[in-house]
């Protein structure tokens, strides 16, 4: 009989939660940061760099998989772990999003979305059915349900049709989903910065009942004080004995302050697409490469890591390697970034089972308020 997934709470500080995802394909630290890996790649990584980092699971993404090379493919080459050699834990998201924001020509109705492809124009249908019938076939760990994510700015009125619309779409995409040991099913929640909204939406998700919720429609533009505004009460809406995971986030600060106020998980392609464009996240913020004050600079980027980057590289060579345009720059920044956030959810994690949180956020601002030291 296969394994289930489990979560359970090690030890809280405040509304901060350290805690474990059990899979079988193994466990997962939270509060975690997961990379994106939309492709099947992670962007400038090998599978065992991102694993080097101390990644525990990876995200892969519905929408461009089901596109190209389709998940049937993907499923007779022996599913998404062995076609992009990751042998932890992958979450898929249910494409939802990639067809509001990436897809042309398309039509919302009760039984889900058409759409043309943003690669070749072709025709598709997106369903809670198909979603789960992809991720399936993926092989995903963890699966996301199937619904819709408003464009902003919209009217409340908006907001809480769709948000009607994604809980139907939920308790379909729980029946397709079926019995499934060792797998499992999250639901998102939905309901825009309302917070009755947000409780009703919690409310449906919870009488349907899933393996962990998601905040969903946030990092969407709306700002840090408002997403931090529904933080502040809509993880508490959600079962306390279930991971809860913030969907498209964020920068360093935007993480630190969702772990403040429950949150479990969370993702974003930050870390890597700011790898290929010449930006370094570091312990005193951002960092670019493009400067010509790093010309001459043999300092490390960030004097206190370890990842490869910064143990072999100087910032002057990293500059040089930037404006040269060689794919190494690229490659170089991203597993520093990489690594800088693993480090960061790592010392998190610590500071909460030391019930020291307080003192690691207050000297995480203070230390980014100094900035980026000048070269003498």
């Amino acid at each position: 009989m296969a394994q289930s997934v489990g979560f359970d709470v090690k030890a809280t500080d405040g509304k901060a939660r350290l805690g474990v995802i059990s899979t079988p394909r193994g466990e997962i630290r939270t509060p975690a940061f997961m990379p994106v890996g939309t492709a099947a790649t992670v962007k400038a990584m090998m599978p065992e760099s991102v694993a080097a980092t101390g990644a525990d699971i990876l995200l892969g993404n519905t929408y461009h998989l089901m596109l190209r090379p389709t998940a049937e493919r993907i499923a007779k080459l022996g599913g998404l772990h062995r076609f992009m050699n990751w042998d932890k834990p992958i979450l898929t998201d249910s494409g939802g999003f990639q067809v509001m924001s990436l897809a042309s020509l398309r039509k919302l109705t009760e039984e889900g979305v058409r759409f043309s492809s943003h690669i070749d124009g072709s025709k598709h249908m997106l369903t809670p059915e198909r979603s789960m019938e992809i991720q399936k076939l993926l092989g995903s760990d963890i699966v996301m349900c199937f619904d819709e994510c408003p464009a902003l700015p919209a009217t409340e009125k908006e907001v809480a049709a769709s948000m009607q619309l994604s809980m139907r779409w939920a308790e379909r995409s729980r029946d397709a989903f079926g019995d499934r040991p060792g797998h499992a099913l999250f639901g998102i929640m939905q309901g825009g910065v309302t917070r009755e909204l947000r409780e009703e939406s919690a409310e449906k998700l919870r009488a349907i009942g899933f393996d962990g919720y998601a905040v969903g429609g946030l990092a969407v533009g709306e700002g840090q004080e408002a997403m931090f505004g529904v933080l502040d009460y809509a993880p508490g809406f959600l079962p306390e004995d279930k991971p809860r995971y913030l969907m498209g986030v964020g920068k360093p600060d935007d993480i630190v302050g969702a772990v403040e106020r429950g949150i479990d998980m969370m993702d974003c392609v930050l870390p890597s697409r700011s790898g290929r464009t010449a930006q370094g996240w570091t312990r005193r913020g951002q960092v670019n490469l493009k400067n010509a004050r790093h010309q001459d600079d043999p300092r490390p980027l960030d004097e206190a890591c370890t990842c490869p980057c910064c143990r072999n590289y100087s910032r002057a060579y990293l500059h040089h390697v930037v404006r040269s345009q060689e794919m190494i720059a690229g490659m170089l920044l991203t597993w520093h970034n990489l690594h800088y956030y693993q480090e960061l959810m790592a010392g998190l994690r610590a500071a909460i089972g030391a019930g020291q949180l307080a003192g690691f956020v207050k000297a995480f601002h203070a230390l980014r308020a100094e900035g980026d030291i000048e070269p003498l």
